[in-house]
């Protein structure tokens, strides 16, 4: 059964950017989350997400971090986190929360 993709993303609020500290969801680094039940009933969800940067030092956190976030949630069987970085992520993705943290204006 699939869960509401604001459930995954509001579990996803709980990763932080080591460098930014602010969380995953309102910088803009998720650009999708996508559900698909296999065999027996399992739940799988494929989070695509990208860095800042592509050479950003806290890739595998982060990426560890969001698969453990996801994989917490009841109903959820398998994750798979998946790194793009086309299209390139901008500021313009972050949310006005993160804009407040980081006092962009």
């Amino acid at each position: 059964m699939a869960i509401a993709e604001d459930t995954i993303r509001e579990a996803l609020k709980e990763v932080i950017d080591p460098e930014l500290f602010v969380n995953i969801v309102d910088l803009g680094l998720i650009y999708e989350i996508k559900q698909e039940e296999q065999e027996g009933g399992a739940n799988h969800v494929a989070v695509d997400m990208t860095m800042t940067s592509p050479a950003c030092p806290a890739g595998p956190q982060l990426m560890a971090q969001s698969q453990a976030a996801v994989e917490k949630l009841d109903g959820v069987d398998d994750v798979e986190i998946k790194l793009v970085m086309t299209p390139p992520w901008t500021p313009d993705r972050m949310t006005e929360d993160a804009r407040d943290q980081l006092g962009i204006f």
